[in-house]
């Protein structure tokens, strides 16, 4: 695919983004209108008000190859409130199997209301999990919407929504990642530079703090550790960190 092509493809993935994201924002309006309108007819009926309410070339896999830029008419950064405080269940779809995930809305509100935002408009379906690492750190990286699949292993890393977020949350005191880990990638030294990608740790991984701290972990693999591990064991392209196979994100189902 050549690179205007490619251009062309990040380009119309980011407008459809867009669309998703403005309806989503409408869609919240709206509720927020009716509920306010509850709320005032609540008050009038009874008089109670009710409330409703990875850093360098040693650590590669938890750090995108470079901060993404944040456009003029970026996307908002989700409201941590949405993580609801609680536990998010669901499943993210692999060409090559499901795997059963948990997030902590307690735990990393902001990273599980970004990740359940990301994933209720869409924004992975089709993406591809971009880096495998197999030496120290033994990790996945998805959601790079401008992973597109082809041959050329410079082509995932560098995408975002659009926005950066921070600062770390849940990161493990020791730096001890075990398998099963839900984790954000973001650039090393920068807490605030996270975005959409995330990795899955398929075997207990030691990721050392840099200046920012560590990484944050926002939930965990219940099921389908198996099928993290067949990806893992089929390898990476000769002289990269591309896996063999192409592991696209076929949908994330969260609840």
């Amino acid at each position: 695919m050549s690179t205007k092509t490619e251009r062309e493809y990040e380009r119309r993935r980011y407008e459809k983004w867009q669309e998703r994201q403005a309806k989503a924002r409408a869609r919240r309006h709206r509720n927020r209108v009716i509920a306010g309108s509850l709320v005032a007819a609540l008050v009038l009926a009874t008089g109670v008000v009710a409330a409703i309410a990875l850093t360098n070339d040693d650590e590669p896999a938890a750090t995108p190859t470079s901060s993404p830029t944040a456009p003029a008419n970026a996307a908002e950064v989700p409201d941590p409130s949405l993580a609801q405080g609680r536990t998010w269940t669901g499943d993210i779809a692999l060409t090559q199997g499901d795997l059963g995930i948990e997030l902590d809305g307690a735990a990393a509100p902001q990273a599980v209301a970004n990740f359940v935002t990301l994933a209720g408009d869409g924004y992975f379906d089709t993406t591809k999990c971009h880096r495998l690492t197999q030496e120290g750190i033994y990790v996945l990286q998805c959601g790079d919407p401008t992973a597109l699949g082809t041959a050329d292993p410079t082509t995932g890393g560098t995408g975002g929504p659009g926005y950066t977020w921070g600062p770390i949350e849940n990161a493990p005191a020791d730096n001890v990642y075990p398998a099963g880990t839900i984790a954000m990638a973001r650039t090393g030294n920068d807490g605030s530079s996270m975005g959409s990608q995330f990795f899955l740790v398929y075997e207990d991984s030691t990721i050392p703090a840099d200046t920012a701290g560590g990484y944050t972990v926002f939930g965990h693999i219940t099921s389908g550790l198996d099928v993290l591990q067949a990806i893992a064991d089929a390898g990476t392209v000769e002289g990269t960190e591309v896996p063999v196979s192409d592991v696209i994100i076929e949908g994330v189902n969260i609840q």
